[in-house]
């Protein structure tokens, strides 16, 4: 079983590849085909993707969330599937450009991580480990979805006049309307993170909160975004300070992820 997981998280690297490649074509050669491909090649690779996670799940006999490897291709797969989202109902394959390599990277580091299947430790054995771990996936992948979006907005200002990316990209006022859709999306499920997390970390450690390196940290993202927010609906900030914070708070979600678990070991190591 592990070996036919294994096929499929590398066919679904490939395809993500291969993806980024047609979104990459698609604005370089301005022909609608390839954003059509790549959108396709998308899909095909997070079914792919799926079907190595449900394998996983099966293999170890529990849900794929408890490791570095299984945190980070989950993370992977929440960010291409919030991004096809936003793609699909927007009518807006230019954000492939955007998501495409931050997913291929993810899975990249995903791919450099072990692969053993290891019995949980003690902390890990709840009920509590797919509300708190599943609500992290889904916010990490809202806030990469925020992050391309403004990435977007800041890059559209520069870009002259092209009635090819007109046609493709939404207005500046559009463009911030949905990264800030994302990011309300991203907060509320890093808030549910963050409570189920002090629930189970009561439960298991006796201590509602312990100023562990990763919840410090999450804690510091949560307040990037709150800030973001409060600015946006309290003084009016959009445009181009509400895209600079949408970049700035995924930075702080990477760290919060690899950095902290590579330079700020603590009680969270195995995630």
């Amino acid at each position: 079983m592990q070996n036919t997981e294994n096929i499929l998280f590398t066919l679904a690297m490939i395809g993500y590849f291969a993806a980024m490649a047609c979104s990459f074509l698609f604005v370089s050669v301005k022909k609608d085909g390839f954003a059509k491909a790549g959108e396709a090649l998308q899909i095909v690779s997070l079914a792919l993707h799926t079907g190595a996670l449900v394998l996983r799940g099966l293999a170890a006999g529990r849900l794929p969330m408890t490791n570095q490897y299984e945190f980070a291709t989950c993370f992977a797969w929440a960010l291409c599937f919030v991004s096809l989202v936003f793609i699909r109902k927007y009518r807006f394959p230019v954000l492939s450009v955007f998501a495409m390599p931050i997913i291929f990277l993810i899975m990249g580091y995903a791919a450099m991580q072990s692969r053993d299947i290891k019995p949980l430790m003690p902390a890990l054995q709840s009920g509590w480990l797919a509300f708190h771990v599943s609500t992290a996936i889904i916010s990490y992948g809202a806030f990469g979805v925020s992050a391309a979006l403004g990435a977007i907005f800041l890059l559209r200002g520069r870009i002259r006049e092209n009635s090819f990316l007109d046609q493709h990209i939404p207005g500046e006022a559009k463009l911030d309307l949905i990264a800030y859709r994302s990011v309300c999306l991203g907060l509320l499920f890093l808030t549910l993170t963050i409570l189920t997390g002090a629930i189970w970390a009561e439960r298991a450690w006796g201590s509602y909160w312990s100023w562990d390196p990763k919840e410090t940290w999450s804690l510091v993202t949560w307040i990037v975004y709150a800030v973001y927010l409060h600015l946006r609906l309290r003084r009016g900030w959009k445009g181009r300070a509400a895209a600079i914070f949408a970049v700035a708070g995924f930075v702080c979600v990477i760290f919060t992820y690899i950095g902290v678990n590579t330079l700020l070991p603590g009680i969270h190591s195995y995630a």
